[in-house]
């Protein structure tokens, strides 16, 4: 059945009148119109014809229903509103009616209404109904700007055209929200919906319909348009000089293409589906013909085109509305232009070019304009006229532009400036100068990473890491990170660091390492931007390693001299490590800020701290164990003497204690621990105690008892029971076969635990699982997440030997799930491994944990049949 087939009327008609019961007649009619768009689309119908096809058959049922249970001379009306009043149906769009009916006797239709309506459903219409006079439709339109809107789309089925062109003439402009405070109230109404999805089109799960650069975008304008002008079709903005031909075919490819997304998802869920889901987005893009190659997956080039799609109709959206805001609320009467220089002059707030041809005559004028827009913060926008401009000749950023001193002079000069450097690269980004000025930043615009980890595409999330570093530089979010604020005061040349941020991605999906390609790209950039050689390397070494710092906080044993010295040896000195440790906290707040919590952040921090001090101690003097472990043992006692503590008492416990409890522990945290067992009783034990940490940004909990091979099994199920996210476990058991456990955990939403009773409910449960685990719960029944459902990493587990501690370290590579730290416990016990320590990195879906063990005797694992049985167990427990 072609969309452009319609029902033969009479003979729908003579099938139902000949019929007993007509309901089965439209239930097969109903099947025969799924059916008919569905095959349309699958053989490759245009969906601009399929979508109103759709709507033309749905309304040929609803008038024939309305015929059957409604009489021929009833003052009223059937009329379509909302999307299906436009002739927009989707698969499984709503079927949005307004029923109106005449002031004089409105309720005498109340029996026919409702079998109309209970017909509707019986034969499987799922529509969404209103049942207005045109004084009720006046009153809800007045005080609702969405149902002015929703009736604004209005399109009579069938009934009394009188009646339906008497509400058309009360509800339109001339009556009630005139075009100038319609306008203003969806203009702010796109604001709102923006600000829902954190004002960008880039979210890993988008929504088709109402993310910036959705379908909302596209209404937006037709809503206006119609409202202003009284318009039917969008093909009237061209008449009306608000588009260009090309910009139409532009505006309409981006709707032809979101209506195609949107037609799949539905015939794919079956229902009204507007989001795009992990669960659906690898189906799409082998729908949509895309496949894995060496250097993406097929899903990820679906969603760049998605993406990429979505940024071109927020600049139409942004450059439109702005066209609107001069003629509608400005009616034109524009201020007199205010000159900047010979290019540029200002104009009702907003920058605009003197004349036309600036740009052909005048090209470098396409990088000079965001400079100025810096220069000038009271400025408001760039106007519309000038954007279309921009867009227009764009394509005279070629190689001989790029090659122009000038232009490179100038673009320096744009991330030089002490403020405004952030929006205007996103603004550049946005105009899509950003990727003609640099080639290789097209690459990254819309790309997005099919995992849980990067929550941005590639190109926001490098301009949320430069808005992160220009952060450090606002006086009024100095609190935020005080230290790196510091730091970022003193560099020498802030603009390197932009440099290094703008590239530490720009090589990702070309294959390789996006690090190694990136330096070199940024070497390049450097060298042709006239910076020194010495700068050039500083930015293509930032590049090179911007994953270093991030990888041994987070997955290294800081607390060994060995790992801070090896560290400090490829950063080599104090500038390079302050340049590093603020890319690093902006690239890892920028992946996703929401996972961003204090743990992370004194992760980094301590890392710096140690290591600047290593460098101004100089690598070829580095700090010996035992001085590390004398000073922290010094500083313990110290604490310990004022608070009336035997030291004596304290030095005989620590005799008990291994050198690497003294090394990963700060001295406060060894005073408080030493406090806390000195003052218990062997019939108080297990000690189960409870703080927030005060350096390493979280709660630890401590536990105090004897030792047993599924300690750890048992405590880190009760934790994951209990929704805590175990961020760092040290475990020290001692010569008197007791064991100390300490674990730094956070809430889900990377909060540290408040409330006596939280810390109640925690120590009561741990204490009495300890103390009788048989009786306690510790199967962890926690449901994995939706999202993480879709993402499958092979579990793979390597062994790297670390003599000089005397122990073997385990890394774990696995989807993350609830449940994973006790079972790799229990495997532990079962082949009667020693766990020292344990840091924990939770990367999107995956897990990457790595754990510090020995064997029973506290030393490293030595047979290969110690290893092959360990990495069993712990593969059997995790399938």
């Amino acid at each position: 059945m072609k969309p452009d087939i319609k029902f033969d009327s009479d003979q729908f008609v003579g099938q139902v009148q000949a019929a007993e019961d007509p309901l089965p007649i439209f239930q097969d009619a109903i099947q025969q119109v799924n059916q008919a768009i569905k095959s349309g689309f699958e053989q490759g119908d245009p969906v601009t014809e399929l979508v109103p096809a759709h709507a033309r058959m749905v309304d040929e049922l609803l008038r024939q229903a309305w015929r059957l249970k409604m009489p021929a001379d009833a003052a009223a009306a059937l009329i379509a509103v909302g999307g299906y009043g436009r002739m927009e149906l989707h698969p499984s769009s709503d079927i949005d009616l307004m029923i109106l009916l005449d002031e004089q006797d409105p309720d005498q239709y109340s029996e026919p209404l409702t079998e109309l309506l209970t017909f509707f459903w019986d034969i499987g219409l799922e529509v969404g109904h209103s049942v207005r006079t045109v004084a009720e439709c006046i009153s809800e339109a007045e005080q609702d700007i969405t149902i002015a809107t929703n009736i604004m789309e209005a399109r009579l089925l069938i009934g009394q055209e009188d009646l339906f062109r008497q509400m058309q003439d009360c509800t339109g402009p001339d009556s009630i929200w005139p075009s100038e405070q319609f306008f203003t109230a969806k203009w702010e109404e796109q604001k709102q919906r923006y600000l829902r999805y954190e004002e960008t089109i880039s979210n890993l799960e988008p929504n088709i319909k109402e993310s910036p650069g959705g379908l909302r975008d596209i209404q937006m304008i037709g809503w206006v348009v119609k409202r202003h002008y009284g318009a039917k079709t969008m093909r009237e903005l061209v008449v009306h000089g608000f588009l260009t031909e090309e910009e139409y075919l532009d505006l309409m490819d981006c709707q032809s293409y979101l209506w195609r997304v949107r037609f799949a998802l539905h015939l794919l869920t079956g229902r009204r589906e507007d989001r795009i889901l992990f669960d659906y987005q690898r189906t799409l893009a082998t729908q949509f013909g895309y496949e894995d190659d060496k250097q993406e997956l097929g899903v990820e080039k679906f969603m760049q085109q998605y993406y990429r799609t979505a940024l071109r109709l927020r600049r139409m959206n942004e450059m439109l509305l702005q066209l609107f805001q001069e003629v509608i609320l400005l009616k034109c009467h524009l201020d007199e232009p205010k000159p900047i220089n010979r290019r540029f002059q200002s104009r009702s707030g907003f920058l605009e070019v003197v004349h036309e041809d600036v740009f052909p005559q005048h090209p470098l004028a396409l990088l000079e304009l965001f400079l100025i827009m810096e220069q000038h913060p009271e400025l408001n926008g760039v106007r519309a006229s000038t954007i279309r401009l921009i867009r227009k000749y764009r394509h005279l950023i070629n190689d001989e532009f790029r090659a122009d001193i000038r232009a490179r002079s100038l673009f320096m000069e744009i991330l030089r400036q002490p403020v405004g450097i952030t929006h205007e690269l996103r603004r550049m980004n946005r105009y899509g100068i950003l990727a003609r000025y640099i080639p290789a930043f097209l690459n990254i615009v819309g790309r997005m990473q099919y995992d849980l980890f990067h929550v941005f595409t590639v190109d926001k999330h490098t301009l949320y890491v430069v808005r992160n570093l220009r952060r450090l530089t606002v006086p009024k979010y100095y609190g935020e990170f005080p230290l790196c604020s510091d730091i970022m005061a003193k560099l020498p040349k802030p603009e390197l660091i932009y440099i290094a941020a703008i590239f530490h991605d720009i090589a990702k999906g070309r294959g390789g390492d996006h690090s190694e390609l990136g330096a070199k790209e940024a070497w390049d950039f450097c060298k042709l931007h006239g910076l020194s050689d010495y700068d050039s390397r500083l930015v293509s070494w930032l590049v090179e390693k911007h994953l270093l710092m991030s990888i041994t906080a987070q997955r290294k044993d800081t607390s060994d001299p060995d790992v801070i010295r090896d560290f400090a040896q490829i950063v080599k000195n104090p500038v390079h490590l302050d340049y590093l440790y603020l890319l690093t906290l902006a690239d890892i707040r920028a992946t996703d800020p929401k996972k961003w919590n204090s743990w992370k952040n004194s992760l980094l921090r301590e890392l710096y701290i140690t290591t600047k001090q290593a460098l101004l101690r100089g690598l070829q003097n580095p700090q010996e164990r035992d001085e590390i472990v004398q000073n922290k043992q010094a500083g313990a006692l110290h604490m310990l003497k004022s608070e009336g503590i035997d030291p004596d008492s304290a030095v005989s416990l620590w005799t008990t204690f291994s050198i690497d409890y003294f090394l990963y522990h700060t001295w406060e945290e060894i005073a408080w621990q030493t406090r806390m067992i000195l003052g218990s009783t062997p019939e108080q034990l297990p000690l189960v105690l409870l703080r927030k940490s005060g350096t390493r940004g979280g709660t630890e909990i401590f536990l105090y008892a004897a030792d047993r091979d599924d300690l750890f099994a048992i405590t880190t199920s009760q934790l994951d029971q209990l929704g805590l996210n175990i961020v760092s476990a040290r475990i020290e058991t001692t010569d008197t076969n007791l064991t100390l456990n300490s674990f730094l955990v956070l809430e889900q939403d990377g909060s540290v635990v408040e409330g006596n009773d939280r810390r109640n409910e925690i120590c009561d449960l741990l204490k009495k699982s300890v103390t009788d685990p048989e009786s306690a719960n510790l199967v962890v029944s926690r449901r994995i997440p939706r999202r993480l459902k879709h993402f499958s990493t092979p579990t793979r587990i390597d062994f790297v030997q670390d003599y000089g501690n005397q122990r073997t370290i385990m890394k774990l590579l696995t989807d993350d799930r609830p449940g994973l730290l006790s079972q790799v416990g229990y495997a532990f016990a079962q082949c009667k491994i020693k766990l020292i320590n344990a840091k924990i990195a939770t990367i999107g879906a995956e897990a990457e944990d790595t754990f510090f063990i020995t064997d029973r005797n506290d030393k490293p694992l030595a047979s290969r049949e110690q290893f092959e049985a360990l990495e069993q167990e712990i593969q059997q427990r995790l399938s």
